[in-house]
């Protein structure tokens, strides 16, 4: 086998993305700790045509991810395993349990501070790396539950996005958001009337993402919004959405989410850092999410299960739900985003985002042992996602 092969296949393999992200985050730890880590943790702050570079990452990059995200959503919705109500209900309503359990947990040690204000910070899962290391498990696992972790980590950010709407914006602007939905209405028009010129789509979003960025509301939230219009015709290999989903792929994974886990992992540890772990901040962060998550993820579902509105998809078991659950305690930069908007405080900023980190590696570590250990022994799920 070539080099060139080689190389081929590596960029090809699901397993990819999950190990970029993994090695991107201990080079970005090590950097920020090593002797030059205030200039590797600086540079990220770089001005660039006004804004900081870690802006035009997570608000600008990142909403191609998400478009990518919201292309393979929507062909599930429309012609895979989301296209059964009940099933595409399922991680809807579970994302609820896994937004509002951590948020009660957090509370219970926060209630009464100051720190209150913060309990949006464990309600978020990092799509990103929840993503990526269920990726490694590769073909070990049902492609239906990707599915569904996308689903509810699509649905737990845009709850998110939300509540920093509403509860974190310092004010938002009615004339950019109305813009904003304007243009989606008529790139809606567009798609219902059959007008398939990708390029078309793509200018009428990057105005979307401009008026939505000045709106005071997420900018990433343009990227699923802009998906779900883009037109799917018989989901074959000619459509727009399928030429576009085929075109983002490798530089979603092997450029735009390096970068965002470079960017948004350079946490330095000061020589005091372990001092506010087992504060009340520390706790309710922690705690709401590698308990939270899976809790209310699990809870919700097997309610609305056994209440009939729901049904598990293809090949899933309760196993994997709760595997996927632990998994959804990843948090990370959702919950960094919340953290800076709900602190001023460094110490809190500090404390906040040494105890989203603990949390996320061990939501990490956890929830891919549990699901290794859900090995099927007889039979390997060949299905995969494009």
């Amino acid at each position: 086998m070539s080099l060139s092969t080689i190389i081929r296949n590596f960029i090809s393999s699901e397993k990819t993305g999950g190990f970029t992200i993994i090695i991107c985050t201990f080079i970005s730890m090590i950097l920020a700790n090593s002797s030059f880590g205030n200039q590797y943790v600086n540079c990220w702050n770089t001005i660039i045509f006004g804004s900081p570079l870690i802006h035009w990452i997570n608000d600008g990059l990142m909403s191609i991810f998400f478009l990518l995200i919201g292309l393979e959503l929507k062909r599930e919705f429309v012609f895979g395993e989301l296209s059964n109500r009940k099933v595409a209900l399922l991680p809807i309503i579970s994302a609820l349990g896994g937004v509002i359990i951590p948020v009660i947990i957090f509370l219970l040690f926060n209630r009464n501070s100051d720190e209150a204000n913060a309990a949006g910070i464990p309600m978020a899962t990092d799509i990103a790396f929840a993503l990526g290391i269920l990726s490694l498990l590769g073909n070990k696992i049902p492609a239906s539950l990707k599915i569904f972790l996308t689903t509810l980590a699509v649905i737990d950010d845009l709850l998110a996005i939300v509540v920093i709407a509403f509860f974190y914006s310092n004010s938002i602007s009615i004339l950019n958001l109305t813009i904003t939905i304007s243009l989606l209405l008529i790139l809606y028009i567009f798609n219902r009337f059959k007008i398939n010129y990708l390029t078309l789509y793509l200018f009428g979003g990057i105005a979307m993402w401009y008026f939505m960025l000045h709106s005071g509301i997420h900018a990433t939230l343009t990227g699923v919004l802009l998906a779900f219009v883009i037109p799917i015709g018989k989901g074959d290999n000619s459509s727009s959405s399928f030429k576009l989903q085929l075109a983002l792929h490798k530089p979603v994974a092997l450029m735009i989410v390096p970068l965002f886990v470079l960017a948004n992992t350079g946490i330095i540890l000061n020589s005091n850092w372990q001092n506010g772990i087992f504060s009340n901040l520390s706790m309710g962060i922690v705690l709401g999410l590698i308990i939270g998550k899976p809790l209310g993820i699990y809870l919700l579902s097997r309610i609305s299960v056994i209440t009939g509105i729901c049904k598990l998809p293809k090949n899933v078991t309760w196993k994997h739900i709760l595997g996927v659950g632990i998994l959804a305690g990843i948090g990370f930069t959702m919950s960094i985003f919340i953290t800076l908007l709900a602190f001023k405080n460094q110490n809190q900023i500090d404390i906040a985002k040494i105890s989203i980190f603990i949390a996320s590696a061990i939501a990490g570590i956890t929830g891919f042992a549990f699901l290794s250990m859900m090995k099927n022994k007889n039979e390997k799920f060949k299905v995969k996602i494009q």
